[in-house]
């Protein structure tokens, strides 16, 4: 396998568990977090320094892959919770400016490349991490819901206006996952927050559970999607589970 991946947020949680099954499954991944974050070089795996937030470090993050890409999985994000009336200024710009802000930057600086490999006959695809949190918000996690709404909307726009040049974006929406990034939440109970831990399956998410979704949507058995919000939520949002 030839084929290139740009996975964000690759340090910890869903991001640096898509970014080492990609690895095994042959992909060249170039992994970005912050440059605070510890990113180890291994076989193929290129670490790059990047906060998603600031434009001119992704456009050099983006021009340090060197051309070919095959797709983007937008992993980074970041999670605030308590009352939407409660929360700071600098929490809510913070929360837009990794979730929605990032994403989009990403997505932008990646198109070029991406619209090539598609004109080149070769696999072009988007992942984006969207939230279950999007579709039924919690109580507490208003701020983040909202982004993730976002991030849902801009994969639905994304997907059409590129649809035409090959290049297939779509999005994932997990519940409660097992990552860095929840623990706190689930350990402090933070500001009222309830996590989704009682699915229907009885546990909440472990970070594979994703991954093996965003390896479909990159294979070519998810070829005549685009522009699908798909749930990873263990039949969450389908029993209306108290949140």
């Amino acid at each position: 396998m030839n084929k290139t991946a740009v996975v964000t947020g690759a340090a910890s949680g869903i991001g640096a568990h898509t970014a080492r099954r990609l690895c095994a499954d042959g992909w060249h991944v170039f992994g970005l977090d912050l440059p605070s974050a510890t990113l180890q070089a291994a076989e193929n795996f290129t670490p790059l320094p990047c906060d998603v937030r600031d434009p001119a470090q992704v456009e050099s993050a983006f021009n340090g892959v060197g051309g070919k890409l095959n797709a983007l999985i937008a992993c980074a994000g970041i999670l605030r919770t308590g009352p939407i009336a409660d929360q700071t200024v600098e929490d809510f710009d913070l929360v837009f400016n990794v979730n929605v802000r990032g994403l989009w930057l990403c997505a932008k600086y990646a198109l070029p490349a991406l619209k090539q490999a598609a004109a080149d006959g070769e696999t072009a695809r988007i992942v984006l991490l969207s939230s279950i949190a999007s579709i039924r918000p919690k109580v507490n996690g208003g701020v983040y819901a909202a982004s993730k709404a976002a991030v849902s909307q801009l994969t639905k726009v994304l997907a059409v206006e590129n649809a035409s040049y090959g290049v297939l974006i779509n999005a994932v929406a997990p519940a409660t996952v097992d990552t860095p990034m929840v623990r706190p939440a689930l350990a402090s109970n933070a500001g009222n927050y309830k996590p989704s831990g009682k699915s229907p399956l009885g546990r909440i998410a472990e970070p594979e559970d994703v991954v093996r979704l965003i390896r479909f949507l990159l294979s070519d058995d998810s070829a005549y999607m685009t522009g699908t919000i798909i749930p990873v939520d263990g039949g969450t949002a389908a029993a209306f589970v108290p949140a």
